[in-house]
């Protein structure tokens, strides 16, 4: 931002008496450039230091004033410097052309000395409180990125923090956390593909679908620990114990989108997920046996993933399968256990599972709490 006293000007104008008239006027307050031509000037006007304002002569030959503004205005360099012409030209209709065609202001000749400062140091004024406010803009959205970065990141880690909390017993199972969150992300992309969905699956709506998904079973933190880590099967008491898991996490998301002034996406994607990822598409799953499309995607997204990320992982009470035996599970569960179109997105990009199952390999397990997608 420059201040008026600080400020360059360049005057632009065929008539050498005219420039030498003009320079003797500003030179006491301001730096004066010159051009005796249009070419020239537009030269000069793109070099540094740029000028802050730039008197314009209209009638030159070759390139009249009217031409070198339009040139000035298309360029990105120098479209931001303002420009009074000078004229002899008197009529209204002359002012006003000048004007509309992005003059700042408009000088007659005979040139006087007083309406030349006048307009001048009006132009440089108005020009350095639009530079005040563009750098003040520019500084506002520098500081409005930082701290969309950094709710974007508290956000990110509030939700791992909370998903973590449920695998607090067991840090091997964080991995679960991170391949069931890009199982995720990677079919509703592939979902995305398909007509019926295309529409409700946009980038941002998959992004908060993946940032949702580490919070499926955070509701394990309610469950004993002499059933979470029973390495036999759970008898009927214990599996009815076991299944309410689904209905404690998306209770505790609930009470956390009550203590908030507005409703974050992200937290009703990851109440749906957490409440329903148990559902089966036949109805015969748990906690309320919804069936086929009463099921939220986002919570048949995150069944198929689930239950792939239990088949393939071993625990103390269980070996884990082979891919392809856990891709046969699920292509055979098709119609029952899952979503079809889900399934469908599944087989069709096998291969990106087996690469991100591979990308997070869970270490030797230890006595592991039970993961219920099986």
């Amino acid at each position: 931002m420059t201040h008026p006293e600080a400020a360059t000007i360049l005057v632009i104008d065929d008539s050498i008496e005219n420039l030498y008239v003009l320079s003797e006027l500003l030179r006491p307050l301001y730096r004066v450039l010159a051009a005796t031509s249009g070419a020239e000037g537009l030269s000069v006007a793109a070099r540094e230091p740029q000028p802050d304002l730039i008197l314009l002569d209209v009638m030159m030959p070759d390139m009249d004033g009217y031409r070198v503004l339009a040139q000035l205005l298309q360029n990105p360099a120098t479209c931001g410097i303002p420009v009074i012409f000078l004229t002899a030209l008197t009529t209204a209709d002359d002012e006003e052309h000048g004007l509309l065609l992005g003059a700042a202001d408009f000088i007659t000749k005979p040139i006087r000395p007083a309406v030349v400062n006048a307009r001048v140091r009006t132009q440089l004024l108005a020009k350095q409180a639009r530079d005040g406010m563009r750098d003040q803009n520019a500084a506002l959205e520098v500081e409005v990125a930082r701290r969309m970065r950094e709710n974007d990141l508290t956000q990110k880690v509030s939700i791992r923090a909370l998903a973590h909390l449920a695998e607090t017993r067991d840090p091997e199972t964080g991995n679960h956390i991170r391949r069931t969150q890009a199982y995720v992300r990677r079919l509703a992309s592939a979902l995305q593909r398909n007509p019926a969905y295309s529409a409700s699956l946009s980038a941002r709506a998959i992004d908060l679908l993946a940032r949702s998904a580490p919070m499926h079973d955070i509701g394990k933190v309610g469950i004993p620990d002499h059933i979470l880590f029973k390495p036999g099967k759970l008898d009927a008491a214990e599996w009815a114990i076991m299944q309410t898991h689904a209905k404690l996490g998306s209770d505790a998301i609930e009470q956390a989108e009550r203590d908030i002034e507005m409703p974050l996406p992200f937290l009703a994607l990851a109440k749906e997920i957490a409440h329903w990822h148990h559902e089966k598409w036949d109805g015969s799953g748990y906690p309320d046996g919804l069936a086929g499309a009463a099921i939220p995607l986002s919570a048949r997204l995150m069944a198929v993933a689930d239950v792939f990320d239990a088949l393939i992982t071993p625990r103390s009470y269980k070996s884990a399968m082979s891919y392809a035996q856990a891709r046969d599970i699920i292509a055979a569960a098709s119609g029952t256990h899952f979503d079809p179109d889900v399934v469908d997105a599944f087989l069709d990009g096998f291969d990106d599972f087996v690469a991100i199952a591979g990308q997070y390999l869970e270490p030797v397990a230890r006595p592991s709490p039970r993961l219920t997608g099986n």
